[in-house]
């Protein structure tokens, strides 16, 4: 079960492993960068869920349910199966992750080009911001 303390210590972790890769060179890291934005990322919006009272704390998000739906899919979201909730900028949120997932793969398991590490940054970037501006919303900043 991860406490709002918890996820707090681990969002901080993942952002010094982000820091660190981009520091010492963003082609030489890629794996880290795509394993922390995407662990990352969940934390904050796992964080944010707890402290809104959306979801229960232990409730775990996992990156898997974050596939990008298909054109004219007509089956229910994996992540509205797995997680039916509502919140604010939503729809902004899932599509940032959406995007760090399509790419995380080829980050950790392919050969990843500069421009696909630095697409994820940036998609992690403004996931923090936007994140980041709802947290403060509820009165919690890291």
């Amino acid at each position: 079960m991860t406490s709002i303390e918890e996820h707090i210590k681990k969002i901080k972790e993942h952002l010094g492993g982000i820091e660190d890769s981009i520091n010492q060179g963003i082609e030489k890291k890629p794996v880290t960068i795509g394993f922390h934005c995407s662990a990352c990322a969940l934390q904050y919006l796992e964080l944010y869920l707890h402290i809104t009272k959306k979801i229960p704390i232990g409730k775990v998000i996992k990156h898997e349910w974050f596939k990008r739906p298909k054109p004219g899919q007509k089956k229910e979201l994996l992540i509205e199966r797995k997680l039916s909730v509502n919140f604010e900028k939503k729809q902004e949120l899932y599509e940032l992750l959406y995007t760090l997932e399509e790419e995380r793969n080829s980050l950790m398991y392919g050969k990843a080009t500069k421009e696909q590490i630095k697409i994820v940054i940036d998609t992690f970037q403004k996931f923090k911001e936007m994140i980041g501006g709802l947290l403060q919303h509820e009165d919690h900043e890291i």
